[in-house]
């Protein structure tokens, strides 16, 4: 599991760190992984690293301290390094020095550079670019790589207000920071430099994929259709029969050993080994009920979910069933058998009364707390709150699940995955790395640039991209 940790807790292990080491030697360690990674981009994009062209950005900031000792390093290596400082009276002394010395020049312009290192402002910048630092990385044409954080972006919250860098690479020091996985886009690949920090259990984390696939339920010497985990669907109506179909088949996808179907859709065409009934009370026994997804609003749609919600089985609810839930928050509240609800920003604004906000950790945690439930918060990184854990997030690495119908195959893993008897943060955790790896499977089946898709070719993914996930762990 990988752990991305606060300013604050970042701020509190590097002041513990301080005590163990000589002075500078952490901003030595990091600036020596920086230049590391600046040469072996140099390498990559230009074939060599003598007589290449770097320049920094530096601010007053440590961040500015470790671009120039990492300029001081590059130089000796033959690079040209050429430095703007953006606030010269309070530019890092020592990084400074050593970086003439070495021979590298103060410059007022950005010139034509291989690469630019971004050192503007490090975790303690929270704000846009000021005006003179965004004119400059707005003429940029070069790659940008960043230390640390992408200047102008919140490193707590990755929310971006203003003017911000775009990074090619981030070169993160000492661990991750929320921003590296809530701002993926302006981070760009993301290389870690340990600098010996000892940082605490996370309170954001992601699952790794290897994890992911090594506990995947699959059948056992002695398992039967039953043992493996009954899904109950109760999803689609005459209006919106695919939704069933969607929900349904990625149940019968995610390796549920038998999948209930209760409503009037016509599943069966598209998978007929489901099994189906026309209400809830003539489904059968089920381990687990997906509720919402194109079932309606209206009051025969309300007392299915009310009916689902008073057994003590795990529940999934998505889509129709969320707006039930946003007009009457007591069918789901004081629920102690595992809940989760899957809103994306609109449906969240609609269950909690206002925006998501810049900071969508918090706000997930929030309702989570509050309503004493699991929620998955949708969106290229989504988030999953379980009351008393650390927040769960996956980085989708593209947008290829933001088409209609994708949320109805999300459900239907999830639910499969509660069947299988999973506990709800690390269903629907999982769910969403399986869901994001089968849309990017889906999306670049026939070329190496990826193009749009849609939920079908989605779910007819999912095996492949459960299967992939299982070889990583092999």
């Amino acid at each position: 599991m990988r752990g991305y940790y606060t300013v604050d807790e970042v701020r509190a292990a590097e002041a513990e760190l301080f005590t163990r080491v000589p002075e500078g030697m952490p901003m030595r360690r990091a600036a020596y992984g920086l230049a590391r990674v600046v040469a072996a981009e140099l390498r990559e994009r230009t074939g060599g690293i003598a007589g290449r062209v770097v320049t920094l950005l530096v601010g007053s900031g440590d961040n500015g301290g470790d671009a120039l000792w990492a300029g001081a390093l590059l130089r000796r290596r033959g690079v040209s390094v050429r430095a703007i400082l953006l606030a010269p009276e309070r530019a890092h002394a020592q990084g400074l020095a050593a970086l003439r010395a070495a021979g590298g020049r103060v410059v007022t312009d950005c010139g034509t550079p291989d690469l630019v290192i971004d050192g503007i402002v490090g975790i303690s910048g929270r704000a846009p670019l000021r005006p003179e630092a965004a004119r400059l990385v707005a003429a940029l044409d070069a790659p940008i790589i960043a230390a640390d954080l992408p200047s102008g972006v919140d490193p707590d919250t990755g929310s971006i207000t203003g003017p911000a860098v775009r990074a090619a690479v981030t070169v993160a020091f000492g661990g991750y920071k929320p921003v590296h996985v809530l701002a993926a886009p302006h981070c760009g690949r993301i290389e870690l430099v340990p600098i010996g920090l000892r940082l605490p259990e996370p309170s954001l984390a992601a699952l790794d994929p290897a994890e992911i696939g090594a506990q995947w339920p699959i059948p056992g010497p002695f398992d039967d259709k039953y043992t493996q985990g009954v899904t109950g669907v109760c999803a689609g109506s005459a209006a919106y029969p695919g939704a069933a179909v969607l929900c349904t088949g990625a149940a019968v996808a995610a390796t549920s050993g038998m999948v209930r179907y209760a409503g009037a859709a016509d599943v069966l065409t598209r998978f007929p080994e489901v099994i189906a009934a026309e209400s809830i009370s003539k489904t059968g026994r089920v381990q687990s009920w997906i509720f919402g997804p194109g079932a309606g609003t209206d009051a025969d749609a309300r007392a299915r979910l009310a009916e689902i919600l008073a057994t003590d089985l795990p529940a999934v609810v998505d889509a129709d069933g969320l707006t039930l839930l946003a007009a009457d928050p007591d069918l789901v509240r004081g629920r102690t058998a595992p809940t989760v609800l899957t809103p994306h920003a609109g449906e969240f604004a609609r269950l909690t009364g206002h925006e998501v906000g810049p900071d969508r950790v918090a706000a997930v945690r929030d309702l989570a707390e509050s309503w004493r439930l699991t929620v998955l918060l949708k969106g290229r990184a989504t988030l999953v709150a379980t009351p008393g854990q650390p927040v769960l997030v996956n980085e989708a690495g593209g947008s290829w699940a933001a088409t209609a119908g994708a949320g109805d195959v999300l459900s239907g893993i999830i639910g499969a995955l509660l069947a299988a008897g999973r506990p709800p943060a690390w269903s629907a955790a999982v769910a969403a790395r399986a869901h994001a790896l089968a849309a990017n499977l889906a999306s670049h089946e026939n070329t190496t640039v990826g193009a749009p898709t849609s939920a079908s070719p989605l779910l007819d993914h999912l095996r492949p991209a459960i299967r992939l996930l299982r070889t990583l762990a092999t």
